[in-house]
């Protein structure tokens, strides 16, 4: 039986995806590429999921980075080669779900990338951060250049992507690259129950959230904050909220039903 590189599971409204390339620490190729922009894919015209969690199977990686002899194998082709990997980070990264990368080890170059392309980051102790493609004489092309420096300030980002050096977990942090530091053996544990506390949120609500804050950063202020206002009449209007707002008053849980 051939080898899945890619796990998919889903239980309830959480959607559980794990690269399975232990033996070259997850390393992603093509086959991993392509298996997660289909399964993003599919899980977008899934209303039943609302939050989704990338990690690394093993203990020692998330995603060591991409497969740099398919990087080389592609000769003239690169750019394109890197661009399509780009184009499926971006999928995940403009998900309408919650994506959350926990992070169990080596998060390095496109694993890196990956991580950033998640809503949030929570890694374990021995997880270790970085952009080294500068010592292989290339650069990050899945987005880390841009992604990495609006996240943690240019200086830092260039810091780590000039010298290809690794930052611990804890520096991670620090540099509010991860928004938290869990033992390896929790990692999971923290990472569900974040994943389950978000699932009973209005549906629509998160999908606003999620829009109001990743396209708002890209405008003025003031033209963020009309944006945020057309986001709220949306959401703020629909049975959904009529449903939260009542269940408040009459202390009891809500019943969403994304609508």
């Amino acid at each position: 039986m051939e080898k899945e590189f890619v796990l998919f599971r889903k239980e309830g409204a959480i959607a559980y995806v794990t690269i399975n390339r232990e033996e070259a620490l997850n390393a992603l190729n093509r086959e991993i590429m392509e298996r997660l922009d289909g399964l993003f894919y599919e899980m977008e015209k899934d209303d039943g999921i609302m939050v989704v969690i990338i990690t690394g199977a093993g203990k020692k990686a998330f995603v060591a980075g991409a497969d740099v002899r398919e990087i080389k194998e592609a000769g003239p082709g690169r750019t394109a080669f890197i661009k399509k990997g780009q184009e499926i980070l971006s999928k995940i990264r403009r998900s309408s779900k919650v994506v959350i990368a926990a992070v169990n080890g080596y998060a390095l170059g496109g694993g890196c990338e990956l991580a950033l392309a998640c809503d949030i980051r929570f890694a374990s102790e021995n997880a270790r951060f970085g952009l080294p493609e500068s010592t292989l004489g290339v650069m990050a092309g899945y987005g880390g250049t841009q992604l990495l420096s609006r996240l943690i300030g240019w200086g830092r980002a260039k810091y780590i992507m000039f010298s290809g050096n690794m930052i611990t977990a804890q520096e991670a942090y620090e540099y509010g690259l991860v928004e938290r530091v869990c033992t390896q053996e929790s990692l999971i544990e923290e990472v569900e129950a974040l994943a389950k506390k978000i699932s009973t949120c209005g549906p629509l609500s998160l999908k606003g959230t999620k829009k109001a804050i990743d396209e708002g950063l890209q405008m003025p202020l003031e033209k963020a904050l009309e944006y945020e206002l057309e986001l709220y009449d949306y959401v703020a209007n629909s049975k959904d909220a009529e449903e939260g707002l009542s269940a408040f008053l009459e202390k009891r849980k809500p019943v969403f039903q994304g609508r």
